[in-house]
């Protein structure tokens, strides 16, 4: 392939016409599904890694699936997206369904597995139906493969792989505890390996276009394209594709987003606060990372110079909190706690200064003490917010009204359910 067209973007979205393509469409269009021979070298020279948050390398994941011997093999397609702000794998499979099964059913061939299941929250009723219509269309197509789709609650912490499996074996979507990774998941009894849709895309175009094709784009450490969820102050939430190593603030160009914002949490609800004095960084975890930041899910939520972020950073933190598995402390009592503090702060007043000095001290406490990583984001977005929003941070340490306290909410939070109506199962 010529390397200017190598270079070209939209890749997962090419063609995209706001519908979802049927497999006739999808295999006129990318020819058939690629047989997955010598895919995990081609995956490990492309230097693809996971779009659904831990960036862990796919081809090494894979492999260890693979290497379970004298068993069966399961693969799982998530597409869960418990990230309220995150709407890309809904995206890709609205629209290039087949792309996001092709990438699996080879992936599947690679490591052995003869049943690939694909998972959409139950919430998702649209997405549902798009992929059974696919799955459908696919069932004399890909044999050798059982194609299924299954359903779990949409919560927070039901997307995290282990929670994932966890349902998928008892329906019960609470995260395992995992005390070293890549660990063995699996789904009665069989080694399974765990990819979210936008990965499991990318495989399919690295199998049919190479390594050299897929490293056109990005940097040397962070090859590729990677879809973007870009909410907050925008004119719509949108999903755009953009190469990795695209500074922040083209890529609020591309989405049409507020271009000169107070400042921009990158990679979700557990994500970090930047000032935007870095929106000339790089989107790429070698730049983000000297900032405390990463690309994670692939999240961008946009706040304007006249929201208070503070409050924001409340909202979501009361609803982290809410969302948590209990299955811990730091959940269980911790994530409360951060809440309160955060709400005496922002409400102002003599314990102000008080809580600053708690929730500092309780940040500390709850960092690394979670039996999975859902404390570690939220303790990760305090922190960052103290940092961010200094200036907010002062005002209401010293109780005087906040002057941009008015204005209505930016961030997307769900309500919170009453306790009795929480869904694991």
């Amino acid at each position: 392939m010529p390397v200017d067209e190598a270079r070209s973007l939209p890749r997962l979205l090419a063609g995209v016409l706001g519908q979802p393509a049927s497999l006739a469409e999808h295999r006129a269009r990318y020819g058939a599904t690629p047989p997955g021979a010598h895919l995990l070298d081609e995956l490990e020279a492309a230097g693809l890694t996971g779009r659904g948050g831990a960036a862990f390398p796919t081809a090494r994941k894979a492999a260890v699936v693979r290497a379970q011997r004298g068993h069966a093999k399961v693969l799982v397609i998530n597409a869960m997206e418990g990230e309220p702000a995150a709407h890309k794998d809904r995206t890709l499979l609205a629209t290039n369904p087949h792309l996001v099964l092709d990438g699996a059913a080879a992936l599947a061939r690679a490591i052995g597995a003869a049943r690939v299941v694909v998972a959409v929250a139950r919430d998702e009723q649209a997405t549902a139906r798009i992929v059974r219509q696919a799955l459908g269309e696919r069932e004399r197509q890909d044999r050798g493969l059982t194609l299924e789709l299954h359903t779990p609650p949409w919560r927070y912490v039901a997307g995290e792989e282990s929670a994932l499996v966890h349902w998928l074996n008892d329906h019960q979507a609470l995260p395992q505890y995992r005390p070293s990774r890549p660990s063995i998941l699996r789904v009665a009894g069989a080694p399974t390996l765990v990819d979210n849709a936008e990965t499991c895309a990318h495989v399919a175009l690295i199998a049919r276009h190479g390594a050299t094709w897929f490293r056109a784009v990005g940097t040397a450490a962070s090859p590729g394209s990677t879809l973007v969820s870009v909410t907050g102050a925008v004119a719509r939430p949108i999903v755009v594709e953009v190469a990795l190593g695209t500074p922040l603030r083209a890529v609020l160009q591309a989405a049409g987003a507020d271009p000169e914002p107070q400042a921009v949490l990158l990679g979700g609800y557990g994500g970090t606060w930047l000032a935007a004095s870095h929106l000339d960084t790089p989107l790429a975890n070698e730049a983000l990372g000297p900032l405390g930041a990463s690309v994670g899910a692939g999240v961008i939520v946009v706040v304007p110079t006249d929201a208070c972020g503070l409050r924001e950073t409340l909202r979501i933190t009361r609803w982290m909190a809410h969302e948590s598995a209990r299955q811990c402390g730091p959940c269980a009592f911790g994530l409360p706690a951060l809440a309160r503090d955060l709400q005496a702060i922002v409400a102002g007043g003599p314990d102000a200064p008080a809580a600053i000095t708690r929730l500092t001290e309780r940040s500390a406490a709850i960092a690394g003490r979670g039996a999975c990583r859902h404390p570690d984001g939220v303790v990760r977005l305090v922190r960052s917010a103290l940092e961010v929003f200094a200036a907010h941070l002062d005002t209401h340490r010293r109780g005087r009204p906040c002057a941009v306290g008015a204005r209505r909410p930016v961030v997307a939070v769900p309500e919170l359910e009453p306790e009795e109506d929480l869904v694991w199962q």
